[in-house]
């Protein structure tokens, strides 16, 4: 028996599929798709919740809970500087100290804390903190907890009397 090696013009290679464009070369095109397609809604289902689980998308209620932490913040360095006008002081010594050298460090400061603390806390909304809590939770209790220091602050406001002069 005589075997016969084959050459490659025997061979028949099908037509070429591919297009011309190369879609990897549309970044904004696939940065607006991808913005309004999400692929990772959820993680994958594994038993084990404490690990880190990329997500393209996430819930709308986390983008209330950001958006309302950010501007209680913003009402809660307000409510310091008028509160330090009216004769209160800063408990907090690293902010007492970014407040007394500059109002914008110490504005600037606290909006960057806690912008970038809720970015991550949104981000990693689905995993489990120690094994126990959602930071999700963590990031309701926060938003209860700059509701509670915004009512303290009014409340000391009338205590003092009302707002000072400005």
């Amino acid at each position: 028996m005589c075997r016969v090696n084959p050459t490659l013009s025997q061979f028949r290679l099908p037509p070429e599929r591919r297009g011309r464009t190369d879609r990897r070369r549309r970044i904004w095109w696939s940065i607006c798709y991808g913005s309004f397609n999400p692929r990772r809604r959820a993680a994958p289902r594994r038993r084990d919740e404490s690990k880190f689980h990329s997500l393209d998308w996430h819930s709308p209620h986390l983008l209330a809970v950001a958006i309302a932490i950010s501007l209680l913040c913003v009402g809660d360095a307000f409510l310091t500087l008028v509160l330090l006008q009216g004769g209160a002081f800063e408990l907090n010594p690293l902010m007492a100290e970014l407040l007394y050298r500059s109002v914008a460090a110490f504005a600037a400061w606290k909006m960057a804390m806690t912008g970038t603390s809720i970015v991550l806390m949104v981000v990693l909304a689905r995993y489990r903190f120690m094994r126990l809590l959602r930071v999700e939770w963590v990031l309701y209790g926060v938003l209860m907890s700059y509701a509670g220091l915004i009512g303290y602050e009014v409340w000391l406001l009338k205590s003092l009397g009302g707002p000072p002069i400005l």
